[in-house]
């Protein structure tokens, strides 16, 4: 969450634990541009961090981003050098299972379709939280980033858009939670399909268009509730889902 730098998932510093893995597995292979992408966060954060601060940086900036990613060349790889050696994937900066929040953990253990809001603007956000509820009128609720700017652009147009990603939309969906560089701007690459209501992706299963209602806080986040106005849908496709931090698939 800009300009706090807190995880919108879990609230702690970003980037936290399961941000930090899912950033070793994206840049596994590029180690160097892993670390130019934290420089230039860092450098991002330091000025926005300074404003509410008195205009003085926070201390520990270079570990929190770079530092961390540098340590023992920053693998995520435990590997057993006897013969017949395997490969472990496992999450160097978990925290201890006993250590983690009850609820936390609870919530890893519901598995959430991944959606993509965008609105006018543009602007868009990746968010695992969304419900439809059926009724006259039909509505939708969601979680998200009061933070972000896909609030600012939505709160301001009075609406939205909401399309379900899919399997091939990994990266699309972690460009949008902030997870991947994104040069030229979030919409720069991929097939979109303009809507009064924000861009959607062309090869999204469909979307639906809503009209902003109301929006409070509700834990970390900011609870929005909208009046579903339009339904487009396409071919139906297998959802991407959320589960304990991951994407996965329908199998």
């Amino acid at each position: 969450m800009r300009p706090l730098w807190r995880c919108r998932a879990c609230g702690a510093p970003w980037p936290c634990q399961p941000a930090r893995l899912s950033l070793l597995v994206e840049y596994r292979h590029d180690r160097p541009a892993l670390l130019i992408y934290l420089g230039t966060l860092m450098t991002e954060a330091a000025t926005q961090l300074a404003q509410l601060n008195g205009n003085l940086p926070p201390a520990g900036l270079h570990w929190r981003f770079v530092g961390w990613a540098r340590v023992g060349g920053g693998t995520m790889f435990h590997v057993n050098p006897e013969p017949g050696a395997e490969i472990h994937h496992t999450d160097p900066f978990a925290v201890p299972t006993d250590q983690r929040s009850p609820v936390r953990r609870l919530r890893g253990r519901l598995a959430a379709p991944v959606t993509l809001w965008t609105a006018p603007g543009p602007a868009g956000l990746t968010v695992s939280s969304t419900l439809v509820a059926e009724g006259e009128p039909d509505r939708l609720l969601g979680l998200i980033d009061p933070e972000s700017d896909l609030w600012a652009a939505a709160e301001a147009a009075g609406r939205f858009a909401v399309a379900p990603l899919g399997p091939a939309h990994r990266q699309l969906a972690d460009r949008f939670a902030g997870l991947f560089p994104s040069p030229g701007g979030l919409f720069a690459t991929g097939g979109w399909t303009g809507t009064s209501y924000g861009p959607v992706p062309s090869d999204a299963g469909g979307w639906a268009g809503c009209r902003l209602d109301t929006a409070r806080e509700y834990g970390w986040a900011l609870l929005v509730e909208a009046t579903i106005e339009t339904v487009e849908l396409a071919d139906e496709t297998d959802p991407l889902l959320h589960y304990r931090g991951r994407y996965r698939e329908l199998t």
